[in-house]
């Protein structure tokens, strides 16, 4: 493992260097595990089930995919400013509390889309849907890190791969309901299911402490680490910076990728290749599972590969199956495209943060997230002008283009990161 991998797992996982230690896990933090994952698929769920649903609303507000585009922004602009707001509600409050309080509002908003009637008004729904979606994954991940730290154990990844799980299924669900239920009537099924799933995952959460803070409970192996971390940040401060941007822009390509699939893909297969809205459904469904299996295999596949090998191949794969996806001439070809995107695109944006966290700590971490989202934020509006200008189809290679870009930047600057590391 290169000494970069090695900082962030004594950091990240609180292991002692050498030792292997792994203290077994109290009842309480096996409990605060499944509580936690249970509402990051719950996120992935909730937000799939409104993804699906997304070609119902456009015929239904009548708008045109650049007005749409524009309205879709409405989750990221949402997001963003409410991911600045939540970790400061945290402080006050705790993790645990704004994690269920975040919980109420996703599910809760996730029935409005349909009652609206123009693009404007789902824009601004869309806020409200959007606050509450950036709010669980900050208040979500707070929570993760604390835990994390607590059990000693690298099992962030487990807790994303709940969130594809969650996404796949109810994308899947979704699209078998969709035949069946109006937008309105499923998205108020989603909502009351929702809840009843808050309430569960809540009541579990909220009756266990938070895990006291890494900076408390650091072990003299972790705080070691945590000196060499600086030393290397003092040592290279310069190049560390501008390689911050550098991931940062790679995990932007990434975002802009995963928001594409999300907004775009059933409606490029319900209305570029003709799918009915249950078969169109399947577009974001296989892309999540390949998504969640890529995650669930992405430690293994760190351990042998290495990070700068993992982001190349990463985003070569993934620019391949965009170009499969967005211009295959049937569903079945571009479902098999979107699969191998969900697997090009898994772990990018997490290594991708990890190295800038590495190189500079928490403020790497803060300014290349940053710059992800930025994707997100940008991604809807983009495609959306750009399906109006060329065509949808053209309008999805974009995310190829970025995903290569990802893979060319990251060999190009390999002797930098190596420098720096």
């Amino acid at each position: 493992m290169p000494p970069i991998n090695k900082l962030r797992a004594a950091l990240a996982a609180g292991t002692r260097r050498g030792t292997g230690d792994r203290t077994p896990a109290s009842p309480g933090l096996r409990r605060l595990r499944i509580a936690v994952t249970a509402f990051f698929a719950l996120d992935g769920f909730v937000f799939a089930g409104w993804v699906v649903r997304i070609p119902a609303v456009k015929e239904q507000t009548g708008a045109s995919p650049s007005a749409l585009g524009l309205a879709l922004l409405g989750v990221s602009a949402g997001a963003v400013v409410t991911m600045m707001l939540t970790g400061r509600l945290c402080r006050r409050f705790g993790n645990h509390p704004v994690t269920v309080a975040s919980g109420v509002l996703l599910v809760l908003s996730v029935a409005l889309p349909p009652h609206t009637h123009s693009a404007w008004m789902l824009g601004l729904v869309l806020l409200v849907f959007g606050a509450g979606f950036g709010a669980v994954n900050v208040a979500a991940n707070s929570a993760a890190v604390d835990l994390v730290a607590a059990l000693r154990r690298p099992v962030m990844p487990s807790f994303h791969a709940a969130y594809s799980l969650g996404g796949m299924l109810g994308a899947g669900l979704g699209g078998l309901i969709a035949e069946h239920l109006s937008a309105a009537r499923h998205l108020a099924l989603l909502a009351a299911v929702g809840l009843v799933g808050v309430a569960l995952a809540g009541r579990l959460l909220l009756a266990e402490p938070a895990p006291a803070s890494p900076a408390r409970t650091q072990e003299p192996g972790a705080a070691a680490a945590a000196e060499g971390g600086a030393a290397v940040a003092a040592g290279g401060a310069g190049s560390a910076r501008w390689l911050v941007v550098v991931f940062g822009f790679i995990a932007l390509c990434t975002a802009y990728g995963e928001g594409a699939m999300a907004d775009w893909s059933a409606l490029h297969l319900h209305d570029s290749l003709g799918a009915s809205e249950s078969l169109a459904a399947a577009g974001y469904s296989s892309f999540a599972m390949a998504m969640t299996v890529g995650r669930l295999t992405g430690s293994s596949m760190l351990q042998r590969l290495g990070q700068t090998p993992a982001l190349v191949l990463g985003g070569s794969v993934a620019a391949a199956g965009m170009l499969l996806g967005a211009l295959a001439p049937n569903v079945w070809l571009a479902l098999a495209g979107f699969v191998i995107t969900g697997l090009g695109l898994a772990n990018i944006f997490p290594i991708a943060i990890g190295q800038a966290g590495a190189l500079t700590g928490p403020s790497g971490v803060a300014a290349a997230s940053t710059l992800g989202y930025g994707g997100m934020l940008a991604g809807p509006v983009a495609i959306g002008f750009l399906a109006d200008w060329f065509s949808l189809s053209t309008a999805l290679t974009t995310v190829a283009l970025l995903s290569a870009l990802a893979a060319v930047i990251t060999y190009g600057t390999r002797e930098a990161v190596r420098a720096a590391a």
